[in-house]
């Protein structure tokens, strides 16, 4: 394949750096003091925090915290770190005002993907977490209820409707309730709305697993597979990521930080939901995708041995590989290794991210460096990593 063959990507994990206004006039006049806000204070590390560690304080430097409740989020410039060189790579908060608009501007982030020649790009949430944690978190359901709302009239109305189909909307779901969670499902996908975050580990957000004997989440499961709706999971939406040690240097959980979503993916495919709802798709986003082909072949040779000890839902009759059909997608930013065995993994099972405005994305060269990392694949096989298999997992229009 001659240089330059790969199309304009479609990008399946990037983020929206909330801006300031997101929740103006979105939540109803009750909750309007209790309304989530940007606030500017000094601050400090130490404490519990969701921004490592950085917490208000009486005096000194100052930054932007989102304030709801007894909540304050800062925002690590490691998270806005999109361009930067890598000495300004910091874990230092950042406030808007030293943000790249292209973070949280529909516009400026347009103008960013043509400089990365990213044709869409499906945004998960930042500060309120990879899959909405910040609203399980609050005290007051109803208020937290109106707030997903809220965020997710900004993501249809605003964000992906102000982009010419550019920006195409990922929704979040009130994760304390599987019943109001199926209805947001439903309210979204009459919007045209194709993709919901989801935690890759309910469990360590004390909600039931996917497993839990009583079905707490069918109804979520159900709506999504009604709808076409591919439930995405993040790497981090768990709240927590595998740590060897509380002194292991960074280098450490960076390594291993996608060990969550293979625990994820075993979840998921094992729990017989896939056998049993067959229009049901799933995206394991930010995880890379190298580990796909090991954990394949140990599930499948676990159902083949027939051990009473591994409890395999009777549902399985087949080999838990053969249900994934182009049904469960791996993203990657960049994996070598994974693409040297796509034929492993299955071409249409993958799909590409530039993970922007964070660390890990290689804006502005995204595009550069797909094409360079796709050099020996056939042209069509390229087509379906950098958007055919995207389009196809969210429903959008080919054009």
């Amino acid at each position: 394949m001659v240089a330059g063959a790969v199309p304009w990507i479609i990008s399946v994990d990037d983020h929206l750096i909330e801006p300031p206004d997101l929740f103006h006039d979105r939540l109803p006049a009750k909750f309007r003091e209790q309304t989530p806000r940007v606030v500017h204070l000094p601050w400090k590390r130490g404490g519990e925090s969701r921004a490592l560690g950085i917490t208000p304080a009486t005096s000194g430097p100052t930054t932007d915290f989102w304030h709801v409740e007894d909540i304050y989020v800062a925002i690590p410039t490691v998270e806005v770190a999109a361009g930067m060189p890598p000495e300004q790579v910091t874990h230092e908060p950042i406030s808007f005002a030293e943000i790249r608009p292209g973070c949280y501007q529909v516009k400026e982030r347009l103008r960013d993907m043509d400089a990365a020649k990213i044709d869409r790009s499906l945004c998960f949430p930042n500060s309120m977490r990879f899959c909405g944690q910040l609203f399980l978190q609050l005290l007051d359901k109803d208020f937290a209820l109106a707030c997903v709302h809220a965020y997710n009239d900004f993501m249809v109305e605003e964000w992906a409707g102000e982009s010419g189909g550019r920006l195409i909307p990922l929704c979040l779901v009130p994760l304390w309730d599987a019943e109001l969670a199926a209805q947001e499902v439903r309210r979204n996908a009459v919007r045209g709305v194709r993709a919901v975050a989801f935690s890759e580990l309910p469990a360590a957000l004390d909600l039931p697993s996917i497993h839990d004997k009583n079905g707490y989440w069918l109804p979520f499961i159900e709506a999504c597979d009604d709808t076409g709706t591919v439930i995405c999971m993040h790497t981090g939406s768990g709240s927590r990521v595998p740590v060897s040690s509380p002194d292991a240097p960074g280098c450490v959980r960076l390594t291993t930080v996608n060990f969550n979503a293979q625990i994820a993916f075993a979840d998921w495919v094992f729990s017989g939901l896939l056998p049993k709802y067959p229009s049901l798709k799933l995206a394991f986003s930010e995880s890379q995708i190298g580990w796909m082909p090991y954990v394949l072949e140990r599930m499948d040779r676990i159902w083949r041995m027939g051990n009473a000890i591994a409890r395999i839902d009777p549902a399985f009759i087949n080999e838990p590989s053969s249900y994934l059909g182009g049904r469960v997608f791996g993203c990657f930013f960049e994996d070598d290794f994974g693409i040297a065995s796509c034929d492993a993994i299955g071409i249409d099972h993958i799909t590409f991210e530039s993970d922007y405005p964070h660390q890990d994305s290689s804006w502005p060269h995204t595009h550069d460096r797909l094409t360079a990392a796709l050099s020996r694949m056939p042209e069509g096989d390229a087509f379906k990593v950098a958007r055919g298999n995207a389009i196809r997992m969210l429903e959008l229009d080919a054009v």
